[in-house]
């Protein structure tokens, strides 16, 4: 049998819509989902600001404590990239929405 249901009810209901970015917020929150999109998020920012050349000699990208910790697989490229970390820190800040990362470390 098939419930009736009567207009107060659709009323509560649609009296709190929310938009959907927030539903999603609290869904990744409520269900601790916030670090591994995080993480999903930083990879991709990285690529993007980079470019495909440097992300084909890095190994692994994370954030810890504030501190963006880029491992790269060459010497001479960690070298270049050390005299623009304060640069490195400010576009990838720019390209999170966020104000994140507090240093560079490259290894």
């Amino acid at each position: 049998m098939v419930k009736k249901r009567n207009k107060d009810e659709f009323k509560t209901r649609f009296a709190q819509e929310q938009p959907i970015a927030e539903i999603l917020k609290k869904f990744k929150q409520t269900k601790k989902l916030s670090s591994g999109f995080e993480k999903m998020k930083l990879q991709e920012t990285w690529e993007s600001v980079m470019g495909p050349a440097i992300q084909q000699y890095t190994d692994q990208v994370q954030l810890k404590r504030g501190k963006l910790i880029v491992k790269l697989n060459s010497s001479t490229l960690r070298e270049e990239l050390s005299y623009g970390k304060s640069k490195i820190k400010t576009i990838m800040n720019e390209a999170l929405d966020e104000s994140l990362i507090k240093e560079v470390i490259l290894l």
